[in-house]
């Protein structure tokens, strides 16, 4: 089992009013703890113009920072969005970065949403053709002395592309997956797996399986097969058991609010939310029969047609979404959060289903920088050897 942080680049904020300056320098800072006491990754988002959610539209930069700040951690990009981007300057960037950190680059890849995609003048319709012929030419790039193509989105005469990256033949390369149909065309692309979504254990437990039987008639797009599964999972822990679990839950239904740029206007967006974290628990199962009476099929479908989200406003799967409690949601593995012993029992429930990285978002608008410094320390000294010693345990019984 490994251990990454997610990085949105968020802190708490007013308005429209963020304070910049100090937010990129925590997030420096806590990425240099994330060094000293053994994480294994940091990794970055692509997002433009979401307000709040995201201050990182640009991960180079950063990387460069943390080039000269860190010394064995990994560094990802989690994801850069291809279809922004001409794959040769992806390449070069990439490699550039590879070279300044000694080999510690990760590449995830992805096409984001309409709304982000829309506002730097690429059609959504566009973005799965861009995504497959730039993930195709990156490996090639990078291992050709001299490269050129000829496809639909992108010509490129024979060129001499540079640098080269440290890691040879070139670095892992992932996809940012959401659903079955995405798990899959990572499998078949001998791609790993950067699971943007946040499930129940025994949910994704199922997901995993897709991908690694998937996985096993791959055409890799690279020189070598990357068997790979990251997990976002909001994650918090501190002595205080229930303090922790309590604010890790407030932080992720923070994160996924209605006015949080993925669930805007998403009809049934808290629906497939309730059921990824396991459904409704039987302690909010008389509420939810009372709550279902004003979403049932007849006025979902009329929603629906007039563009109206019910689930976004007072509809019955926002109630009990509302309601899922830290408990609940720490029991059953949706977040990593509470007293070591806790953050333990659960990390250990994804490494028994197969997940090789557990990629904790702790950095949000709501949990602040000491606190975020904290949990950090505590994982790093308390959670992380112990869920590796067990690991290790394990491996010398079989």
């Amino acid at each position: 089992m490994q251990f990454g942080l997610l990085y949105e680049c968020q802190r708490p904020f007013k308005g429209t009013e963020i304070d910049w300056n100090k937010l990129y320098k925590e997030t420096l800072a806590q990425c240099e703890l994330a060094d000293q006491v053994g994480f294994d990754n940091l990794w970055f988002v692509e997002h433009h113009f979401l307000t709040g959610f995201s201050g990182s539209p640009n991960q180079d930069a950063m990387f460069g920072a943390l080039s000269r700040i860190t010394k064995q951690i990994r560094i990802g990009y989690g994801v850069c969005i291809l279809p922004y981007h001409h794959p040769v300057r992806v390449a070069e960037r990439v490699a550039l970065l590879d070279q300044l950190t000694d080999g510690r680059i990760e590449v995830g890849t992805g096409r984001s949403n309409a709304y982000e995609q829309t506002g730097l003048g690429i059609d959504p319709r566009d973005t799965r053709s861009l995504w497959d012929e730039s993930i195709r030419m990156l490996p090639k790039i990078w291992t050709s002395d001299e490269f050129e193509w000829q496809g639909k989105h992108w010509n490129v005469p024979k060129r001499r592309v540079l640098p080269k990256p440290y890691q040879q033949p070139h670095p892992n390369l992932y996809l940012a997956c959401t659903s079955p149909d995405s798990f899959r065309l990572a499998a078949q692309k001998g791609i790993g797996v950067l699971s943007s979504a946040s499930y129940a254990v025994n949910v994704l437990a199922d997901l995993v399986q897709i991908y690694r039987e998937e996985l096993k008639n791959a055409e890799p797009v690279g020189e070598f097969i990357t068997d790979f599964w990251g997990n976002n999972v909001h994650g918090f822990c501190d002595d205080d058991d229930q303090y922790a679990k309590d604010l890790a839950a407030q932080s992720m239904k923070t994160f996924f609010g209605p006015d949080k740029p993925y669930i805007q206007g998403r009809i049934n967006a808290y629906e497939e939310l309730i059921e990824a974290w396991g459904g409704i628990p039987d302690h909010l199962q008389a509420d939810f029969g009372r709550w279902l009476r004003q979403s049932d099929e007849q006025h979902k479908k009329l929603a629906q047609e007039v563009g109206v989200s019910l689930d976004s406003g007072p509809g019955a799967a926002r109630a009990a979404f509302a309601q899922l409690d830290g408990n609940t949601l720490s029991d059953r593995g949706v977040i990593i959060a509470g007293n070591p012993e806790s953050c333990i029992k659960t990390c250990q429930m994804y490494e028994d289903i197969g997940v090789n990285q557990v990629m904790l978002i702790m950095q949000t608008e709501t949990i602040p920088h000491d606190k975020v410094m904290g949990s950090i320390e505590k994982f790093g000294k308390e959670v992380i050897p112990a869920v590796k010693a067990a690991t290790a345990r394990a491996g010398v019984a079989d």
